[in-house]
């Protein structure tokens, strides 16, 4: 019984170790393989604790024995002996509690952590955005790009020049249109370049990323030009400046101006027009 209780208490210090590390390799962003290994491997400890402990830890069997009554001094000393041995075994059972209780909390811990994955932090704004005014837009084979190299109706990914083209704000999308579909509002109605228009590539829903431009080809039984994601159907209006027009995003998609330089390549204007990314926490705020 000692030894199972031992194995036990081990087996849960185990699991608790590994959903520590878990925890740590979290935090410190380490490869997905570590964090899989390190849960998987606490849960399976668990398991091995659990098992062990229902067979040899926890009684399987409850047995009645008749026991007849104390005749004399060495009788009582030996009951006596034996309430003592008892207390022991309850405070080991108490020992095996504890090292239960400290299991749970550390697996709690790696379980409830990566609630933080689902948004940013309270308060942050999600993906400070690289761009400021002059700079550089570049195709995704990093070549500068300008209007003409945009075909009417096209669309087409651009990233700022110089930066990690991974930061949510460094994509963008550009589409052109027609000087005459454009109504833009009074304060951005030099935001495009020769009829490009830049916006924020992060729907403003859930994150994802758009990739979808719908551009009529006979105006009179379509709907006007839009960007669509893809995930949740959110579709804005890029002759208005990227206004929400169905779906459940909450908000505008976030346009970027756009200028040409002295060699006719597309450059940014200024900043975007609003916060990037979903209307989560501190993105709302902006």
């Amino acid at each position: 019984m000692k030894r199972a209780e031992g194995i036990v208490l081990a087996m849960l210090g185990i699991a608790a170790a590994a959903a520590a590390v878990f925890v740590i390799a979290y935090a410190l962003e380490w490869s997905t393989q570590i964090l899989g290994l390190s849960l998987g491997a606490a849960f399976a400890f668990i398991a091995v604790a659990l098992v062990l402990a229902g067979k040899r830890v926890a009684p399987g069997e409850v047995v009645a024995e008749d026991r007849p009554g104390l005749g004399d001094e060495g009788e009582q000393l030996a009951l006596e002996q034996d309430i003592t041995e008892g207390g022991k075994g309850v405070s080991r059972r108490g020992v095996l509690l504890g090292g239960a209780a400290a299991t749970g909390t550390a697996l709690s811990a790696a379980l409830v952590l990566p609630v933080a994955s689902l948004g940013p932090k309270p308060g942050d704004q999600i993906g400070a955005s690289p761009w400021r005014r002059g700079t550089s837009v570049l195709d995704e084979e990093g070549v500068h790009l300008a209007p003409t190299d945009i075909a009417l109706g096209g669309f087409v990914t651009g990233y700022p020049e110089g930066s990690d083209r991974r930061e949510l704000g460094s994509p963008i999308v550009l589409v052109k249109l027609r000087p005459d579909e454009l109504d833009l509002p009074a304060d951005r109605s030099d935001w495009d370049a020769d009829g490009v228009l830049a916006f924020s590539k992060i729907c403003t829903h859930a994150g994802c990323t758009i990739n979808l431009f719908r551009y009529p080809l006979y105006e009179p039984t379509s709907p006007g030009p839009a960007l669509v994601c893809p995930c949740h159907y959110s579709t804005f209006d890029v002759t208005t400046g990227g206004d929400r027009i169905f779906g459940p995003a909450g908000r505008a998609l976030p346009q970027l101006p756009l200028d040409v330089d002295a060699d006719g390549r597309l450059i940014a204007g200024g900043e975007f027009s609003g916060a990037i990314g979903p209307s989560w926490w501190g993105v709302r705020k902006q």
